[in-house]
């Protein structure tokens, strides 16, 4: 009985022991996932949530000024900071955003609203209360060769090929739309020899064959500096040069990629207007990434000095968790400021405002008046001549 009893008790001890150790295994993993769990929604609870996002309430001056939510991070913290209800916005729907989604998406066209983020989406294209459309399209596919730390547009090394069809999609999408101004950006294909300044160009040919009336904006990269690049741009029919200079000259190694530098903006800006003095050259200041004042006073003059005349400010707002944090949500009284600032500087047009971006409805009508003006008085001014020559 002994020598039965003696093999069964070690055996019974080891297989207690196994399962015990397979208990700790198996409850490791999930007492990790909980952990992991609850460190999330606690990460959830001091961020943006749901409603955040889906309101957009007209706020006065006295209601956003009570606002006692913190603005700015501190050096050191790592939390980011709720979103001030003055950066609130609506949910996108509608018929008309549905309509215009729906377009883009046969035509197999890119746009810098949806790659973006952009929190106007909404009211671009629901079309806002006058019902007028608006969409910025993006050329040359929706991944980038470059990876500014502010930007959520996708990035690889050598993105797919250019579509041929593209800049003829593009055009018949906005011949269709029957709109008096459109916006042409593009994500950097530094994969190219030429930057993709000749298919932008073919792009505004296109635009403009079908309807010579439509003022054609084109925001396009630096190009490298490339000044064949940006004179093929300036002369191919656009009315608006544009190039972001982003953020003052202090942070930009941190802010955007590292081929990007603050003075080559300012010297594809100058020279573009150079090439053709008939243009609108145009550029867009992103505020909350740490800057002073006074940088972006002499942002706004260096801009100035490189000839440029219309201008966009607008609030920084962090795309992922990848991407850079907000560092201040500036107030709509400060950028009422550089609103008036810009227009003490010399700016035909100057746009300031938390959701204001570099393409935007509102500045789209003002620029067109400023176009407006320029093509009457160019055709009182040949009239005149042709009139001196009889």
């Amino acid at each position: 009985m002994l020598r039965q009893c003696v093999p069964k008790s070690p055996v019974r001890v080891h297989t207690s022991a196994r399962g015990i150790l397979r208990g700790a295994a198996t409850n490791a993993p999930a007492t990790a996932a909980k952990e992991k769990l609850e460190e999330i929604r606690g990460r959830l609870e001091k961020g943006p949530n749901f409603q955040d996002f889906v309101q957009n309430p007209e706020y006065t001056r006295e209601e956003w000024t009570a606002y006692e939510g913190k603005l700015r991070r501190e050096k050191g913290e790592n939390e980011r900071l709720r979103l001030p209800p003055w950066l609130k916005t609506t949910i996108p729907m509608g018929k008309n955003f549905a309509k215009i989604k729906t377009q883009l998406r046969e035509l197999k066209l890119a746009t810098v609203c949806e790659e973006a983020r952009c929190p106007n989406i909404g009211e671009c294209w629901g079309g806002g209360e006058h019902g007028t459309q608006t969409a910025t399209i993006m050329l040359m596919g929706d991944t980038c060769t470059r990876g500014c730390r502010f930007c959520s547009v996708k990035t690889a090394r050598k993105p797919p090929p250019l579509d041929p069809a593209e800049p003829v999609n593009t055009a018949k999408a906005i011949a269709s739309w029957g709109l008096d101004y459109i916006v042409l950006t593009s994500v950097d294909r530094d994969d190219l020899p030429d930057g993709g300044s000749n298919h932008i160009a073919e792009t505004v040919r296109e635009i403009k064959a079908r309807n010579p009336n439509i003022f054609v904006e084109c925001l396009v990269p630096d190009f490298r500096g490339d000044l064949t690049c940006v004179e093929t741009i300036a002369n191919s029919g656009l009315d608006v040069y544009a190039h972001n200079i982003e953020t003052v000259e202090k942070l930009t190694p941190f802010v955007r990629d590292r081929r990007a530098h603050y003075r080559q903006t300012l010297s594809v800006l100058q020279q573009a207007k150079q090439f053709n003095p008939k243009l609108v050259t145009k550029s867009s200041i992103m505020l909350g990434l740490g800057e002073t004042d006074a940088e972006i006073e002499q942002t706004m003059l260096d801009l100035r000095e490189a000839g440029v005349e219309c201008l966009t400010l607008g609030q920084y707002m962090q795309p992922t968790n990848r991407h850079l944090k907000v560092i201040e949500y500036v107030t709509p009284e400060k950028f009422k400021h550089w609103e008036q600032r810009g227009n003490e500087l010399g700016f035909l047009y100057t746009a300031s405002g938390p959701l204001v971006r570099s393409s935007y409805k509102a500045g789209e009508f003002f620029i067109t008046s400023i176009l407006k003006n320029r093509q009457a008085q160019t055709q009182q001014a040949d009239a005149a001549q042709t009139t001196q020559k009889q």
